[in-house]
């Protein structure tokens, strides 16, 4: 079996999400660690599991998630988790790391299209930070942009009231470039455009009915895009562009 990255984000969990986290979730992350250390993977995927239902989410609650179904051999579990992971912390290294180890272990090797470089590369900088720090910088950056408009008000100084309308303009232009790419990654989080195939062998078929022509064939843990419901179908898209439908049972939205 592959190495993951090491189990290093729950200690960072538990202090970061201990001020917001009930008694209960507390002591449930603490015996899902403890267990996931002694090899009990099912029982601290369990454990994390209630913390979620209780209502929680993190990057690292999921990545540990994924940890433990992936030490179970549950491939497809694991990467429903590291997707969801990713979601919520983009740039994360250990996240992305282990996803693509899982991604290895799965049947389905699906070459993506080629994207453009344009938009290959601002997607790459949205995921550079999470969708929260970007926002923070837009707010940050807006507020010295204001100070530059004080400074460019009340100064009585030429130098000074120049430096203060240069340094207004580009603190608001890099704010509103800011808030774009925040805006892009909340949008990504929130929506649920992706699954997972939760089944062992599964035709993608031309139209939502059983009976319409075969396309082609996915198995368990292959990811793909959502574009539309039809009833008890989801019309999907794989990363080679090739569309068809699965019935909704068959999936799970990331």
């Amino acid at each position: 079996m592959m190495n993951l990255k090491p189990f290093g984000l729950v200690i960072a969990f538990l202090l970061t999400y201990s001020a917001v986290f009930s008694s209960v979730e507390q002591v449930n992350v603490a015996k899902a660690n403890k267990a996931y250390s002694a090899g009990s993977f099912q029982v601290a995927a369990d454990l994390y599991q209630k913390v979620v239902d209780a209502g929680f989410s993190s990057p690292e609650l999921f990545y540990n998630m994924g940890n433990a179904c992936f030490k179970m051999n549950d491939y497809a579990r694991a990467i429903l988790w590291y997707e969801r992971a990713r979601r919520l912390d983009p740039g994360n290294e250990d996240i992305a790391f282990n996803l693509n180890v899982t991604n290895t272990k799965i049947s389905d090797k699906i070459e993506p299209l080629p994207e453009l470089f344009y938009k290959r590369w601002f997607n790459n900088l949205v995921q550079v930070f999470p969708v929260d720090t970007w926002a923070m910088m837009c707010v940050c950056l807006f507020i010295t942009g204001l100070l530059g408009i004080v400074l460019y008000l009340a100064s009585r100084v030429l130098v000074l009231r120049k430096i203060g309308f240069w340094a207004a303009s580009a603190f608001f232009i890099l704010s509103f470039f800011s808030f774009i790419i925040a805006w892009n990654g909340y949008r990504y989080v929130k929506s649920a455009s992706e699954a997972v195939v939760f089944a062992p062998t599964i035709t993608v078929k031309s139209s939502p009915d059983e009976k319409s022509t075969d396309l082609f064939v996915l198995h368990e843990g292959s990811k793909v895009t959502l574009l539309d419901q039809i009833s008890d179908w989801y019309e999907i898209r794989i990363a080679n562009g090739s569309v068809g439908w699965l019935p909704k049972k068959t999936l799970e939205k990331i």
